[in-house]
């Protein structure tokens, strides 16, 4: 079988546009079986309206079910996403269902980045040499090696929040996919 080529950054942003596609991604990184159509409907229905696998009424999950099977999974199976057995009803991740994570594991709008929290302690902690270098009174009236352990505990306490709240913002991890935003869905 031949090796698909890489697919550019614009074709994996046009693919994950739609909340529903980021949905189906979601589900499939949750598990890595192949699922039927019917089940990743209920449950895309479930996520976007909000409710339980048994709150989705059979309206709802045939709107989804119709636009995953005649729009999005055609879609994404063509980017080589995913696999879509249109005949049987069958979807399965590929290796590209994991290698686009990096692209959905972007700070959402409401959220602060982290980076700007990183250079506020970088810079606090120079301001803090500084000033101890200086010997500035009162910070003088704790240790260099006691402000050390304070600049190091408060760095690596803080990696370790960023870090735990990443794994929780990746797909497939958690009930919910985190609410990520790409402009308007298609």
């Amino acid at each position: 079988m031949e090796e698909p080529e890489d697919l550019s950054k614009g074709e994996v942003f046009e693919v994950l546009r739609n909340q529903r596609r980021r949905y189906v991604l979601h589900y499939l990184k949750q598990d890595d079986r192949p699922v039927e159509l019917g089940d990743l409907a209920q449950q895309v229905a479930a996520w976007e309206y909000e409710t339980t696998l048994e709150g989705v009424t059979p309206e709802q999950r045939k709107r989804v079910y119709t636009t995953l099977q005649q729009t999005h999974l055609p879609k994404m199976d063509e980017a080589g996403i995913l696999t879509f057995d249109s005949d049987e009803g069958i979807i399965a991740g590929t290796d590209r269902t994991g290698d686009i994570s990096i692209y959905l594991e972007i700070v959402p709008g409401h959220e602060f980045a982290w980076r700007e929290l990183y250079l506020s302690l970088g810079a606090i902690g120079c301001a803090l040499v500084a000033a101890l270098w200086l010997e500035i009174y009162p910070l003088t009236v704790l240790s260099d090696l006691t402000w050390t352990a304070i600049i190091s505990i408060t760095i690596t306490a803080t990696a370790a929040a960023h870090l735990y709240h990443e794994r929780n913002m990746r797909l497939g991890h958690g009930d919910q996919p985190p609410e990520l935003s790409f402009g308007s869905d298609e």
